[in-house]
């Protein structure tokens, strides 16, 4: 699965970018684990040196870092990493509203949108039950269906409590 950290617009390289133009490696370094901060500054330091080459050099050692920041960056989340992603891809509703409640400092927008969404799939997979529940007992295979449905949503419904309640 494609992760949003892995994108030319996500915020691993956003944060690879101001690091390269502030040259401070600190607004980079908390996207990595302690133990490969050693590896990011030192292709900081490789990609600051080859940056005053030629324009040319500074795009491909501008990619270079992005890649290394974000490959130590999916080590650090024990992922794998299978590079670079282009900027624009359509990560669905989520991560926009997500990204506008942090940047405005405001969830309840992205609340309103979140628990709206849940409401509607829960409503619907309930409804979908409760038309299949007054089934004829003699047709076996509209029984089957309710119950299938029946169990579906009392399984989705058990695991979404649990993933929540896990954290």
């Amino acid at each position: 699965m494609v992760s949003y950290v892995e994108s030319m617009d996500g915020p691993v390289v956003k944060a690879a970018e101001t690091a390269l133009d502030m040259e401070n490696i600190n607004y980079i370094l908390s996207f990595v684990g302690s133990e490969d901060a050693g590896e990011l500054k030192d292709a900081f330091e490789k990609t600051l040196s080859v940056r005053e080459l030629s324009g040319e050099a500074a795009e491909l050692a501008d990619f270079w870092f992005f890649e290394t920041a974000v490959r130590l960056h999916r080590i650090n989340w024990n992922k794998s990493y299978n590079g670079l992603k282009p900027a624009g891809m359509d990560w669905g509703p989520i991560i926009p509203k997500l990204d506008k409640a942090i940047e405005t400092e405001n969830i309840d927008e992205f609340l309103e949108f979140l628990l709206n969404f849940i409401r509607e799939d829960i409503k619907s997979r309930f409804e979908d039950v409760i038309f299949k529940k007054d089934y004829d007992i003699n047709d076996v295979e509209d029984a089957r269906d309710y119950i299938s449905s029946m169990l579906e949503f009392v399984d989705y419904t058990q695991k979404f409590y649990k993933y929540v309640e896990k954290g």
